[in-house]
């Protein structure tokens, strides 16, 4: 009976440190959501940028500044509604789990994912304006990688392992330049959507 105590003590102390040390109230349904609207923004600029082109005939294809600025308009919308659904989604599972959302640990997390993610998205937008259009989709999805990665420290271990996938895809869409699209959409889109529905039954069923 007391060597029965003394291990749920111990399990106790461990679920406490790491409730202090990671932010572990992360949903899975901000992750599915993500994956989603990843998607739909992926088809709004395959039919801005395709849509009297041929997919497979991308090298010929040329980017007006009107049609850049809708891409940025898409991503940045995507960008938005994402963050919006994990605040939500995170929010009211804090909540349940009475655990606070707003924490050092949350901050040192949120410096650590927008690091990369900065030098991505700034990297990325010097490349759109010199024209190498191509390289962009696959830097997205290695400095996301990277920014899952280097945040996963303060967080679920999943979130590396999400990270890790998203690198090898990146570096696997770089061989195939002309299909960008397809691998943005799998990268932002699908992984998001399994990854999601893997954490909410593991987390939150």
């Amino acid at each position: 009976m007391d060597q029965q105590k003394y291990i749920d003590d111990l399990k106790e102390i461990k679920s406490i440190m790491s409730r202090s040390s990671r932010l572990i109230s992360l949903s899975g349904l901000a992750g599915v959501f993500a994956g989603v609207f990843a998607l739909a923004g992926a088809y709004l600029a395959y039919d801005a940028v395709y849509a009297d082109q041929n997919y497979l005939g991308y090298r010929v294809a040329v980017l007006t500044n009107e049609t850049i600025t809708s891409l940025l308009t898409i991503a940045i919308a995507t960008l938005i509604l994402s963050i919006s659904a994990g605040v939500f989604f995170t929010s009211r599972r804090a909540k349940k789990t009475n655990e606070k959302l707003w924490d050092h640990q949350t901050k040192r997390l949120l410096i650590n994912l927008f690091i990369p993610l900065a030098t991505g998205g700034i990297l990325c937008l010097i490349l759109l304006s010199k024209g190498y259009i191509g390289i962009v989709a696959p830097l997205t999805l290695i400095f996301y990688g990277l920014a899952l990665v280097n945040a996963s420290k303060y967080t679920l271990d999943e979130i590396r392992s999400l990270g890790l996938l998203e690198i090898a895809l990146g570096l696997f869409a770089t061989h195939f330049i002309g299909y960008g699209l397809i691998f943005w959409s799998i990268g932002f889109g699908v992984l998001h959507i399994i990854y999601g529905l893997v954490m909410h039954r593991r987390y939150e069923s």
